[in-house]
């Protein structure tokens, strides 16, 4: 086990491209690197729709 007193460290997935074309390898993304994100979509979705409830209440009422 790990000393708890050791500071946190993150690293960044390997890149492959250069220039416009750079990005992350996905290849080298796994959960075990703290990649996994199941309940994102969800999360997603919940504030897309609060955002959408939101907009909805500030949008004048044409029937007054």
């Amino acid at each position: 086990m790990n000393d708890p007193r050791d500071r946190g460290t993150a690293v960044a997935p390997p890149i492959i491209g250069s220039g416009c074309t750079q990005r992350y390898d996905l290849e080298a993304m796994a959960p075990e690197a703290g990649t996994s994100f199941p309940e994102a979509r969800r999360f997603w979705l919940r504030l897309q729709a609060e955002a959408q409830e939101d907009a909805g209440l500030a949008k004048p009422d044409a029937s007054q």
